[in-house]
């Protein structure tokens, strides 16, 4: 049976996050507010989860959800071979609108979809959010809402499109929370040097650049209109379909986000991985927001 919750109530928010703590558990979705819209989000670490979760959406494999994690220490538990580059960029803009596309870590079991052995990360800047995936760990999480229609900036506006498919709704009013423009994260292409914008969003290329200056931007070009095809190591970019992942958050075709470009990655993800699924060697992956 499905359940919404109003978190601006304490005793509400306490039930609230208890009770998805246990839907994530069960294999179930749930919707959260985040940072740009609000998601739908499921156990990353379930592929029952992650089929429903889709289907929920009437989504395919082809757009992968991208993965929330609750701090920056996260990230070597679910990826591997980071670019000295991408730790820059998420230790200047996590928590906040910034998804790093990364080789996902090979002894983790898990099913994104067709992710060609990649994963897209984020720390959301939103505290009901990093409040879940601190008792939950990483989330697969996409916009609350079904493909081709309006991404949700209330959960009373997802639980209108997606019904009895979400165990758990957590209402915490209008996201963004300020009532601006909702748009999505920006997402940088980490898996090989230089690095590459796939989709602009949240975070400009300026400000991306000032903390990486050699950034490709989305048509290739580097600070000096140098062309993707003349970057000399462009050839060793592995085969992934960036498309897919800008596109995966929020659909092409709902232009609420409010930009004019492709579909982003899912911002919502699945929930309930444990650290056992992490690998005993890697970090805490279920460690709280407190150093993002």
């Amino acid at each position: 049976m499905t359940t919404s919750y109003d978190c601006s109530a304490a005793d509400q928010r306490a039930a609230g996050l208890e009770h998805a703590q246990r839907a994530i558990r069960e294999n179930k979705c749930v919707v959260l507010p985040t940072d740009t819209v609000y998601g739908i989000g499921a156990d990353a670490f379930s592929p029952l989860a992650v089929t429903l979760l889709l289907a929920a959406k009437g989504r395919g494999r082809k757009m992968p959800p991208p993965v929330l994690i609750p701090r920056l220490n996260a990230l070597d538990g679910l990826a591997t071979d980071v670019p000295a580059d991408a730790r820059l960029l998420a230790e200047a803009f996590w928590p906040g609108g910034l998804t790093l596309i990364l080789h996902s870590q090979p002894s983790l079991d898990w099913d994104l979809g067709d992710t060609k052995g990649t994963v897209a990360l984020r720390i959301p800047a939103d505290e009901l959010a990093q409040d879940l995936l601190t008792l939950t760990g990483p989330l697969a999480v996409s916009s609350a809402n079904r493909t081709g229609q309006a991404a949700a900036q209330t959960a009373a506006e997802a639980e209108g499109q997606l019904a009895e498919s979400v165990e758990v709704y957590l209402e915490a009013g209008l996201r963004p929370a300020d009532g601006a423009e909702a748009l999505p994260s920006t997402i940088v292409d980490a898996t090989a040097v230089p690095l590459r914008v796939v989709r602009p969003g949240s975070i400009s290329l300026e400000r991306l650049r000032a903390v990486v200056p050699g950034l490709v931007d989305v048509d290739g070009n580097g600070p000096d209109a140098e062309t993707g095809a003349d970057r000399p190591d462009a050839a060793a970019a592995p085969d992934i379909d960036r498309e897919a992942y800008a596109g995966a958050d929020v659909d092409s075709d709902a232009d609420a986000v409010g930009t004019g470009t492709a579909a982003a990655p899912d911002i919502e993800s699945d929930a309930n991985a444990g650290a056992d699924n992490a690998g005993g060697d890697g970090p805490d992956i279920h460690a709280g927001p407190g150093t993002a």
